[in-house]
C-alpha cells in the first residue's frame, strides 16, 4: 500500500485537496488518473480511503470513500535527545524512532553539545516519509530545540530517565526499571555525553538514571535502543 500525507483533512471531510507537492506525486510521477483510489493519512491517526476526482499536478482532488481511525498505542513515548553534530545521523534517528514508533521528540541543548541549532522544516519531512513509508496513521510531534536547564525543571507525566555513561553515577537498567503501558521521557545526551552537573541536576528533579547496555553507544544509537527496548516491553 502507498501512504500519502495531507494534514489538513478532518474525519468528517467528503472531499481532499492535496498540496501541489503531493499533487505533483500523484498526477506527473505516479501517473494517477481519475477514477484511481489513494490512501491517505492526515498524521492524527485516520486513514481515508479516497477516488480521485481530478488528477492536475497544481491541485489534485479526491472524494473519501471511507474513513479508520488507527488504534492508540498503550504507551506513550518522549524521547529528548541532543542534536548530533552530524546533522544526517540525527535524521536517521528521526527516520528510525518514526518507524518503530514514537509520539514525540525534543531536540536538547547540552553543555557538551557541538550542534545548537536544528533544521525544523527539514526534520518534519524526514518524520512525514518515514510515516508514510512505515505506514503509520500518527505523525511524531517534533518540538522546537530547547536547553537542557530548562527543560529539566518542566514537569514532566510518567516515568523520566536520563541514560547516561557515567561510571561513577549509579544507573539501573532500562529494559528492567520501564513499565507497560506508562507514559515514558527518556533524555538521550550528546557526543561527549550530559556533563555530571547536568546529571545531577536531573536527579534532583526526579529523573532516574538508566543504563542501555555494557556498549558506549554514539547519540543516535542510544536514541533507537531506547525506543526499540520501550516498544519491546509494550509488546502484546
Amino acid at each position: 500500500m502507498q501512504l500519502f500525507y495531507t494534514p489538513n483533512i478532518e474525519e468528517t471531510d467528503k472531499q481532499i485537496i492535496f498540496p501541489k507537492d503531493e499533487s505533483r506525486h500523484i498526477a506527473k510521477v505516479l501517473r494517477k488518473n481519475q477514477g484511481d483510489i489513494l490512501k491517505v493519512t492526515n498524521g492524527k491517526g485516520f486513514l481515508f480511503t479516497a477516488e480521485i476526482i481530478e488528477a492536475n499536478p497544481k491541485q489534485c482532488l479526491a472524494k473519501v470513500i471511507k474513513v479508520e481511525e488507527e488504534a492508540s498505542k498503550s504507551y506513550r513515548l518522549h524521547l529528548v535527545v541532543a542534536p548530533t553534530k552530524m546533522n544526517d545521523r540525527y535524521e536517521w534517528f528521526l527516520e528510525k524512532a518514526t518507524e518503530i514508533g514514537i509520539d514525540e521528540i525534543t531536540p536538547i541543548i547540552c553543555d557538551h553539545s557541538e550542534r545548537k541549532t536544528i533544521k525544523v522544516n527539514r526534520y518534519e519531512r524526514v518524520l512525514q516519509s518515514a510515516m508514510k513509508q512505515s505506514l503509520h496513521y500518527r505523525l511524531p510531534v517534533l518540538n522546537e530545540a530547547i536547553d537542557f536547564s530548562e527543560f529539566i525543571t518542566t514537569k514532566i507525566e510518567g516515568q523520566k530517565f536520563i541514560a547516561h555513561c557515567e561510571e561513577d553515577i549509579p544507573r539501573i537498567s532500562l529494559k528492567n526499571e520501564a513499565k507497560e503501558k506508562e507514559t515514558v521521557t527518556i533524555l538521550i545526551g550528546p557526543e561527549g555525553d550530559f556533563s555530571p552537573e547536568e546529571i545531577k541536576l536531573a536527579l534532583e528533579n526526579e529523573w532516574r538514571a538508566v543504563s542501555l547496555g555494557d556498549s558506549r553507544l554514539r547519540t543516535e544509537t542510544a536514541a533507537i535502543v531506547a525506543c526499540h527496548t520501550i516498544a519491546l516491553i509494550n509488546q502484546d
